[in-house]
């Protein structure tokens, strides 16, 4: 297939056009205009077409592409001058509006900081508190100890690997409780 009139500068002016029998065939709808908007079919496609560049125009439409691309990478900024420096002419105005992106992310810092401002209390004071939570009840989460504790979840990490038990099945899934060893002391003491 050949283009009848000449493009500008290096747009091909040859292709060559395959045909393909091999997908689903398909159908053309249209809509009415009317307040209905009712569909109807208008036509059936049998067959697919590809049309590519040949081969002699391959480095004029490389270059065709790569000059398209480039010029819609630079974006031309403009510069404007506001006569009226008020700040009407700004949406929103100033001091106005807060946008909610900026509240939930003040909010998501504060709760990280907070976290991270928790203090370490002495090992053998967090000993004797694990001690008599445990005695309380038997099994645990991190999270559950976390928040009853306020300590730093690293130090409770290593605590909890020292004192207890992590069960990996049955009824008490995913929860600590203390080692054999530690339940002896606390019954006889």
């Amino acid at each position: 297939m050949e283009l009848a009139r000449g493009g500008s500068g290096n747009v091909p002016k040859r292709f060559g056009l395959d045909m393909s029998k091999d997908f689903i065939p398909m159908s053309v709808f249209s809509e009415s205009s009317s307040s209905q908007g009712t569909m109807s079919v208008e036509g059936k496609i049998k067959d697919k077409f590809h049309m590519n560049t040949r081969t002699e125009n391959m480095e004029s439409y490389g270059k065709l592409c790569r000059e398209r691309a480039s010029k819609y990478m630079c974006k031309n900024k403009q510069i404007q001058v506001i006569d009226n420096a008020t700040g009407m002419h700004m949406w929103p105005t100033p001091g106005t509006i807060t946008p909610t992106c900026f509240l939930e992310k003040k909010k998501k810092v504060t709760n990280k900081t907070w976290e991270m401002k928790r203090t370490r209390r002495d090992r053998r004071e967090m000993e004797e508190i694990m001690f008599n939570l445990f005695e309380g009840q038997s099994n645990w989460t991190l999270r559950q100890l976390i928040q009853e504790t306020d300590q730093p979840e690293q130090f409770l990490k290593d605590l909890v690997r020292d004192l207890c038990i992590y069960n990996n099945k049955g009824s008490n899934q995913g929860t600590y409780e203390l080692k054999p060893e530690f339940k002896k002391a606390a019954i006889h003491e």
